[in-house]
């Protein structure tokens, strides 16, 4: 799992733009490679990530945690247990807690998450 997780540029410590701050979410996407992950920005006890990915993340859940995800740009492929969910720019799914998921990237992909600060992205 370590190798699989060296190949993401993923950050959780901290935030890119304060509360009162005005930022540009497509600049910031644009400006990214894949596997790219940061926390845009926090609000209450929730964050705002954004991730450019492409190709396939792996199986994994977060025991606590729901997570939110609004595509942006591109095609988006959440596959669970039982379905596969496919997402296009500005269509979104809330994968529950505890559930299995496994985000397959087709191309580029630009997203939005929402989940509960302190989540671990690469799952429990």
């Amino acid at each position: 799992m370590d190798k699989l997780r060296d190949r993401y540029d993923i950050a959780t410590d901290g935030v890119m733009f304060e509360p009162g701050e005005q930022f540009d979410v497509a600049a910031v996407g644009r400006a990214q490679t894949p596997w790219w992950n940061r926390t845009l920005c926090a609000v209450n006890d929730a964050v705002v990530r954004l991730g450019v990915l492409e190709g396939d993340f792996h199986w994994h859940k977060h025991d606590e945690e729901d997570e939110f995800f609004l595509v942006l740009e591109g095609r988006l492929d959440i596959e669970l247990e039982d379905r596969t969910v496919s997402l296009g720019p500005n269509q979104a799914f809330t994968v529950p807690k505890g559930v299995m998921h496994l985000p397959h990237a087709r191309g580029r992909v630009v997203v939005l998450m929402v989940e509960r600060a302190g989540v671990v992205p690469t799952g429990d």
